[in-house]
């Protein structure tokens, strides 16, 4: 399940959070809490964007992309984020795993209609 488009970026160097996760079969409540976070994160300051897709095997990525660490680190202590991660441990992941890279170089293409 594809769940948005590409993410619009500015030219490097940023930073990006790729989260992969693997959803337990019962995740109740997910897809909501997945919905508010995707509006919160976007309200936090030096967050530039995100792309997110999950296949029918359960298995999910996410990349969010952020100005700097600082602002990483501001996203990672929002309370209503730190709520949805214990929640995920505690509900809805069978497994994840998180990688913060320093985007360096960024190309791509994009059609005209």
């Amino acid at each position: 399940m594809d769940t948005g488009d590409i993410a619009s970026t500015p030219e490097p160097p940023y930073y990006a959070v790729v989260f992969t996760s693997v959803l337990r079969p019962d995740h109740d409540g997910y897809y909501e809490t997945a919905a508010l976070m995707s509006k919160l994160v976007a309200e936090s300051p030096g967050y530039l964007g995100h792309e997110s897709a999950r296949g029918e095997d359960r298995l999910g990525i996410t990349v969010a992309y952020f100005t700097d660490e600082a602002a990483i680190k501001t996203w990672r202590d929002n309370a209503e984020h730190a709520a949805a991660r214990a929640r995920g441990r505690a509900e809805w992941y069978d497994g994840f795993e998180l990688r913060i890279s320093k985007v360096e170089r960024a190309y791509g293409f994009r059609r005209a209609d």
